[in-house]
C-alpha cells in the first residue's frame, strides 16, 4: 500500500459534502484506515451533546477554568490564564464571575504579598460534581442503546481516545506502542 493518505469526500457536521476529507490510510501507519473528518465530527457532536446540561449560569470557559482550579489546587491567576490560554483582561472578568457566584475565592499568596491565588470553594466543587454526575448519567443512558458488540468496540477504543485527549508529546515515538 502507498504511504500517502487516502482522501475521500465526507460530510461535515452540517451534513453537507465539503472539501475531501483526510483519511489516515492503512499504508500511512500500521492499522486500519481512519476517516479523520468523521472522527472529528463525531467527537464534536458527542461533546456538544454532553454539554447541553444546565451550565449553572456559567460559560464553558468559566467551567473549564473552575475545573482547572479544582484539579491543580490553589493557583496564581497568571498560571490559570496560561493553563486556559486566555488573556489577563478576560481572566479578570472570568474570575470575578466565579467569585460572585461563590465558586472560587482569592487567597493571599504566602510567597508574594502582591499576588493572590485562586482556590475552589465547597460550592464550586459541589457544582462540578453535580455536572459530572449529570453527564455521566446521560452518557450511561446512551450506552444502553448500543449493542453488546458496539459497547465492546467502544471499551477497546477507550484507551486510544484517552491518549488522543492528552496534549501531544514532544517525542512522537513516546505515544507509540
Amino acid at each position: 500500500m502507498s504511504t500517502e493518505s487516502v482522501v475521500t469526500a465526507s460530510r461535515d457536521e452540517t451534513g453537507t459534502t465539503g472539501e475531501p476529507a483526510p483519511v489516515l490510510s492503512a499504508g500511512h501507519q500500521d492499522g486500519p484506515a481512519v476517516d479523520v473528518t468523521r472522527l472529528r465530527v463525531a467527537l464534536a457532536r458527542l461533546s456538544r451533546r454532553l454539554r447541553k446540561h444546565e451550565l449553572a449560569g456559567l460559560t464553558p470557559t468559566q467551567l473549564a477554568a473552575l475545573a482547572t482550579v479544582e484539579r491543580a489546587g490553589p493557583m496564581r491567576l497568571g498560571d490559570l490564564a496560561a493553563a486556559e490560554g486566555i488573556a489577563p483582561s478576560t481572566l479578570t472578568r472570568l474570575v470575578t464571575a466565579l467569585e460572585d457566584s461563590g465558586y472560587v475565592r482569592r487567597l493571599a499568596d504566602p510567597s508574594d504579598a502582591r499576588a493572590s491565588t485562586l482556590a475552589i470553594t465547597p460550592r464550586g466543587h459541589d457544582l462540578l460534581e453535580r455536572l459530572r454526575s449529570e453527564t455521566t448519567m446521560e452518557l450511561t443512558e446512551s450506552l444502553t442503546m448500543l449493542t453488546p458488540a458496539q459497547r465492546s468496540a467502544l471499551a477497546e477504543a477507550l484507551p486510544v481516545l484517552e491518549q488522543l485527549a492528552e496534549p501531544a508529546s514532544a517525542d512522537p515515538s513516546a505515544t507509540r506502542s
